[in-house]
């Protein structure tokens, strides 16, 4: 078993005992992802590098992580493979020798 299936594991048995499955749609977790991504992205608006509390940023990224993995599972997506297949795109999307060091779009390059 890798981490990814004992977390996947974990969160299910968390919502399980609950019964929150019922309320976990596709629609509702992806808006429920991006408003914790939005949550994360509060911690660094107007803040300098140095003021930025990194306890707030674990707990958020867990949020966003949660939902992540509980819109995979929704569509019986592996999330080790989905990572890697989209790592195999944009490696070729953005070879090195048109990318390294440039922060252009793919389209640009």
């Amino acid at each position: 078993m890798n981490d990814f299936n004992l977390i996947i594991e974990k969160l299910l048995q968390f919502r399980d005992e609950r019964d929150w499955e019922q309320f976990h749609n596709a629609k509702d977790l992806a808006i429920a992802l991006n408003i914790e991504a939005g949550e994360l992205l509060e911690n660094f608006l107007w803040k300098s590098p140095e003021e930025v509390n990194v306890d707030k940023i674990k707990e958020e990224l867990a949020d966003v992580f949660t939902y992540a993995f509980y819109l995979a599972e929704k569509f019986n997506l592996d999330i080790t493979e989905i990572v890697l297949e989209k790592i195999e795109r944009n490696s070729a999307k953005y070879t090195i020798e048109k990318s390294k060091g440039n922060a252009k779009k793919y389209t640009e390059l």
